[in-house]
């Protein structure tokens, strides 16, 4: 779109910050309206679990309004900061980590080009950034002049550097597969079967038993990283009344939990680029329809929107799991927390890791169905070091031939695969 714009608008920089505000607006109204409908969403599912309705009043039947409400009731609330507090580190924590939660959607792909920056380390930009929201946790704490909220913000300091360890090395099995860290390229490979045109049985939680069990380890680190139950412990309320924010009130209150609800959708579309196909389906139903051909911008288009909804209907599936388990589970005390992770999570996924590789070394290919996407994965390398560094020079997809005869083996949707454009 920005080389779209700049033919028409001077100074170019004025077409990439045009770009630049869509795209800030586009996922910060995902970020909001996600928090809106998660947190109805929580309030209905611990209402079926606990045996009662939850919301039934307000916006009808169901209560889709209620959360609404509650909006607009906190942002009529006084905003207080208590005596003693440090007034700027106290009125800045709460955007602190709303911006940590924020900034990792702009390396998320929604879908294949559907991504606010495209980065080649954008697992790693993901994790690092989603570890940051534990700063304004940190800030609130400290400046609250509070001791039980300083307790709540150093056990939620404790327990996110902790759980960074095992989570990092879960992270790293669908890297070593894919052999890339780009989260579009990871998603591609999971459609690399010469057959299957991207049935669910090549995504990564399926590729062997190893990557199975660190999918689990992957969410449960990822539970305690967002700070949800059983992990809880920055705001356990019998203990510490609501732990780092209980001097909070108002709207910057409210940010708090609009940051946990983004990062709760952050790390599940993580999880879904990582180990189930990212925006493709269990079924090849685009390759169906016809909506796999790149030449076509139209029908390029509608595959895209139907693999941004897959890909959004898998991270509210994510979302929910973790509301279902929040809701089961009890709260663990804080040596527990500590002990899941140091004894169980870390060791866990460092034997998980070694077992993929070694499955990988033995069975590149698979055991039950058998794909190309070790040969795809090597076409796609050179095909990206041929293709020229100029951004106005052809597209890779474009130089195929310099890839060898490897891509002339390669079937037409893993060439697509191999030239970057993928399939959804």
């Amino acid at each position: 779109m920005a080389e779209f714009l700049k033919q028409y608008l001077s100074p170019e920089w004025l077409a990439y910050a045009i770009v630049a505000f869509i795209h800030a607006f586009i996922l910060i109204n995902i970020v909001a309206v996600g928090a809106l409908v998660f947190i109805w969403l929580e309030r209905k599912v611990s209402g079926r679990i606990q045996d009662r309705l939850g919301p039934t009043r307000v916006g009808g039947k169901f209560g889709w309004l209620q959360t609404l409400a509650d909006g607009l009731k906190l942002v009529t609330k006084e905003d207080l900061c208590p005596k003693g507090a440090d007034q700027f580190l106290f009125l800045a924590a709460p955007y602190v980590s709303f911006c940590a939660s924020f900034a990792a959607y702009m390396a998320l792909p929604f879908a294949d080009g559907w991504v606010g920056i495209r980065l080649n380390v954008a697992v790693f930009f993901i994790i690092a950034v989603i570890g940051l929201e534990v700063f304004g946790v940190i800030l609130a704490g400290y400046a609250s002049a509070s001791k039980w909220s300083l307790f709540g913000a150093m056990r939620e300091a404790a327990q996110v550097v902790s759980y960074e360890v095992p989570l990092g090395m879960c992270v790293v099995v669908p890297v070593l597969l894919a052999g890339s860290m780009d989260l579009v390229t990871i998603a591609q490979m999971q459609t690399a079967g010469a057959t299957q045109m991207g049935w669910f049985t090549h995504w990564y939680v399926f590729n062997d038993p190893f990557t199975f069990i660190t999918f689990w380890v992957y969410f449960t680190c990822a539970t305690a990283s967002v700070n949800r139950a059983p992990f809880d412990l920055a705001e356990a309320e019998s203990e510490l009344v609501a732990g780092f924010h209980t001097e909070y009130s108002g709207l910057r209150w409210s940010i708090f939990f609009m940051a946990e609800y983004g990062s709760m959708f952050a790390v599940s579309g993580l999880a879904a680029l990582l180990f189930f196909g990212g925006w493709n389906g269990p079924l090849p139903i685009t390759h169906w329809l016809g909506l796999a051909d790149a030449s076509n911008p139209v029908l390029h288009y509608a595959g895209n929107l139907l693999g941004a909804l897959n890909f959004v209907f898998k991270c509210v599936v994510g979302v929910t799991f973790m509301m279902w388990v929040r809701w089961t589970l009890p709260r663990l005390r804080i040596d527990q927390v500590m002990t899941t992770c140091l004894k169980y999570c870390t060791p866990l996924a460092a034997a998980m890791f070694a077992g993929a590789v070694v499955w990988r070394f033995l069975l590149p290919g698979g055991l039950i169905l058998p794909s190309d996407q070790g040969l795809v994965r090597e076409a796609h390398t050179e095909i990206q070091a041929a293709a020229p560094s100029d951004p106005a020079a052809p597209a890779a997809a474009d130089n195929t031939e310099l890839a060898g005869d490897r891509v002339a083996h390669v079937t037409p949707q893993n060439e697509l695969v191999g030239a970057g454009r993928g399939t959804h």
